[in-house]
């Protein structure tokens, strides 16, 4: 990070003292191609900063921006550039910041944040989870987090960011910034607003084409894990395959199949989200995450071109904590009659709402359900929406012991009396938590 400090003597008579701060790119860095820029500006004029800019060389202005503070991504073709990061104060004063860059199309590296979401509302505890690429054969040296620009109040060795920062209230422009071996350098632009309360919250979005999905089968009359059944069948056939673009919302539709030759058999689906065995980067070793859950929200798109085959589809959050196993299981009967049925923790059973299940054939269903652990430890099942038609449950259960700990989810067809086989296409599921 380089600070340039300038006394300017106007016209007019006063010393106005200018500076511009650069937190990235590094001077004398190499990077990649798309170059992000963040810096702030700094004047003693009375009126403040007019305007930041960047030049890519002497006289050619490539960015500029009003206000004292740019955060911008700039295309460089591969090549050695002396740019500068200049202020405008409205005294008629300006102060600049000389920024060396060795640009190539493989060098530097790339952010990937999970958390927090960019634009997104959080609480004063937020969490930070991060990870980076480089194409440097060294690896990634560090990884940090700025709280705004030229401050940075986190940062790790390695290539991974799990932690928690405390933030007062307000707009915070966060970067989190990736430091190479080679010199090289990357950074990701995380806007968030923090309101009050120290609740915990987060979303992982587009979960039907992340990793961690394990498959297998559920065989009558027990329906436990098959650990012998093969994806193949004969008993169960059951398989998911992500990034199918047509049917699909987004582009990237993941489809669901079932059948083979064992009436009412199931694919069952689950995903560990938070805790033990967490595909999510976040085991939450040290449990400072999970006890503090209590709200989480499953939001997800369906569409079935044989929906009617379905005996039924199921949709279940789980929280495992303190010794207590939370599982809220939602489950849609369709040729089973049509109904929403809630999962009995202590009776291991499924209990009838009598609320209706009807999702439309050859059309996208938007689902959403909303559930909470209890400040008292029980499971509130709070409501369904399904199409835009909110069903309010508001039904207490209690939990049973476990010896897991962390978050998950389950998706799972069930088979009908011939075991038709039919496939169902899952598309924008996401995961709120707080």
């Amino acid at each position: 990070m380089r600070k340039f400090a300038l006394l300017l003597i106007l016209s007019s008579g006063p010393l106005v003292l200018a500076s511009v701060t650069v937190s990235a790119p590094a001077n004398g860095s190499s990077v990649a191609t798309t170059v992000q820029f963040v810096a702030s500006a700094a004047a003693s004029c009375s009126a403040g900063v007019s305007a930041v800019g960047i030049y890519s060389a002497p006289g050619n202005l490539v960015y500029s921006t009003p206000g004292n503070t740019l955060n911008t991504q700039l295309f460089f073709s591969p090549g050695t550039y002396q740019t500068v990061v200049q202020e405008w104060d409205n005294c008629g004063g300006s102060t600049a910041t000389p920024v060396t860059i060795h640009v190539s199309g493989t060098a530097g590296g790339q952010v990937s944040v999970a958390a927090p979401q960019n634009n997104s509302s959080v609480s004063s505890t937020v969490q930070y989870l991060a990870s980076a690429s480089t194409s440097c054969t060294s690896g990634v040296s560090a990884m940090g987090v700025y709280s705004g620009s030229g401050q940075l109040v986190y940062t790790a060795t390695g290539s991974q960011i799990n932690t928690l920062l405390k933030f007062s209230p307000g707009v915070y422009h966060t970067v989190v910034q990736e430091w190479d071996n080679c010199g090289g350098t990357a950074t990701a632009p995380v806007t968030i607003t923090v309101g009050g309360g120290s609740a915990l919250g987060g979303v992982f979005a587009n979960l039907h084409l992340k990793p961690g999905w394990s498959g297998s089968a559920l065989l009558p009359p027990l329906y436990e894990l098959c650990n012998t059944c093969s994806p193949s069948g004969p008993q169960t056939t059951f398989a998911m395959t992500p990034s199918v673009p047509s049917p699909s919302l987004s582009g990237a539709s993941t489809r669901a199949d079932v059948g083979g030759q064992t009436v009412y058999s199931d694919g069952f689906w689950n995903n560990k989200l938070i805790g033990d065995f967490s595909s999510q980067g976040m085991p939450d070793t040290n449990h400072s995450i999970v006890p503090n859950l209590h709200s989480f929200t499953f939001d997800v798109y369906f569409y079935g071109n044989d929906i009617e085959a379905s005996q039924a589809l199921e949709f279940d959050i789980n929280q495992f904590v303190n010794g207590y196993s939370y599982i809220w299981g939602h489950e849609c009967r369709i040729m089973g009659g049509h109904q929403w049925d809630i999962w009995d923790n202590p009776g291991q059973k499924w209990h009838a709402t009598g609320i209706p299940c009807n999702p439309l054939p050859n059309a996208w269903n938007h689902l959403v359900i909303q559930v909470q652990r209890t400040s008292d430890n029980h499971l509130l099942f709070q409501s369904i929406t399904l199409n835009g038609v909110t069903s309010t449950l508001n039904y207490y259960e209690s939990p049973t012991p476990t010896t897991w700990y962390g978050v998950s989810i389950n998706y799972q067809q069930d088979g009908n009396y011939a075991q038709t086989p039919y496939s169902i296409w899952l598309d924008k599921l996401n995961f709120s938590y707080q």
